[in-house]
């Protein structure tokens, strides 16, 4: 009896060192789960003892500044990599190469501001990356290269100010692209080119204030396009017309809307798409003219071309009278000719008779 205790103590103690020498001190590894929790660890790196058959590795609210190449070469069963709330400023090229099953990809909340092409170099199955509130002010064609199944992009608040032409090209299965809180001013044609899938398009929050004519035309699968609480003051009828996706929801609210007569103009035609839906119409407030600053526009859209037709109608008046008392002289004109020229003849008749 005391012997199978002892082998007992002996294989528990084993087991014991076994797990010790490939979990990392800070972190939790479950490998009955295949998870290893390393959140708030204080770890100013990345661990280097992770369990290879991890398929979660949550490094969240960690000080880690820095991810080197390769860095996850000896867990490449990783489906799920959480790096939220660190201090990371640099991804060098091919950081996440070979990772063939990673499935999503957080690192908001950090201090990235550039993307190379070889960020995404190994991520070819990756569905969903959070990089919200980084510090990113631009992008291209390059920094999404390799994103081919990606299915979920969020970029909130990172002070995005220019969208390079086909920045997106590269992931035509992307359905949600999250663009709110940044500095864009303009749209351009050809940001969203490729984009046929994508169902949720969120660009709240932003500075802008034009949009180019195609910009949404390559969005034939679209839901919900969020543009509220930007600077648009008119807009573009034919911008909207573009999409032609079966069922499109519309948001505009929030932004300093110019309240005359060619915007009622606009909202009429588009709210008479049976396939476009104005959702917060009713919501629109003026910001323009001062008179009508704060008003919804619901509440004087019928008197925004009242003063316009008034001024036709003026017009319109005008030249029927003019036109009127043209005829009138012309009239009165022809008439008094024909009385001088009957009387001329009158008087040659009596000049004749006195001969």
């Amino acid at each position: 009896m005391k012997e199978f205790l002892f082998l007992v103590l002996a294989v528990t103690e084993a087991s014991s060192r076994s797990r010790g020498s490939w979990c990392e001190p800070g972190c939790d590894c479950r490998g009955d789960l295949k998870f290893t929790i390393c959140s708030r660890a204080l770890f100013a790196q990345l661990p280097t003892r992770v369990p290879p058959n991890t398929e979660l590795l949550d490094l969240s609210d960690n000080q880690i500044s820095a991810i080197p190449e390769r860095s996850f070469a000896k867990t490449r069963k990783l489906r799920i990599l959480l790096l939220q709330n660190n201090n990371i400023s640099v991804v060098e090229d091919a950081a996440f190469s070979h990772m063939e099953f990673l499935q999503k990809l957080d690192l908001s909340w950090n201090r990235i501001s550039a993307l190379t092409e070889g960020f995404s170099a190994g991520l070819a199955v990756l569905k969903e990356l959070q990089l919200a509130h980084n510090r990113l002010t631009s992008l291209d064609s390059r920094s999404f290269l390799h994103l081919d199944a990606l299915q979920r992009l969020n970029l909130t608040a990172n002070g995005i100010r220019t969208i390079q032409v086909r920045s997106f090209s590269a992931m035509s299965s992307l359905r949600q692209l999250h663009l709110r809180d940044n500095r864009l001013t303009s749209l351009r044609s050809g940001t969203f080119s490729m984009l046929r899938s994508l169902e949720v398009l969120n660009l709240a929050g932003n500075l802008i204030g034009e949009m180019e004519t195609g910009v949404f035309r390559p969005l034939a699968s679209v839901t919900l396009l969020n543009l509220a609480h930007n600077r648009m003051s008119t807009v573009d009828f034919k911008a909207f017309l573009g999409i032609h996706a079966y069922s499109a929801h519309i948001l505009l609210e929030g932004n300093p809307w110019n309240c005359d007569c060619d915007l009622q103009r606009v909202f009429r035609k588009l709210r008479s798409i049976q396939r476009l839906f104005l959702d917060d119409y009713y919501n629109l407030t003026c910001a323009e003219p001062a008179v009508l600053r704060d008003y919804r526009l619901t509440d004087v859209d019928a008197e925004l071309c009242l003063a316009e037709t008034v001024t036709v109608l003026v017009i319109t008046i005008t030249v029927v009278i003019t036109v009127l008392a043209a005829m009138l002289m012309g009239e009165r004109k022809r008439k008094k000719e024909k009385k001088r020229k009957h009387w001329t003849q009158q008087g040659q008749l009596s000049d004749e008779s006195d001969y």
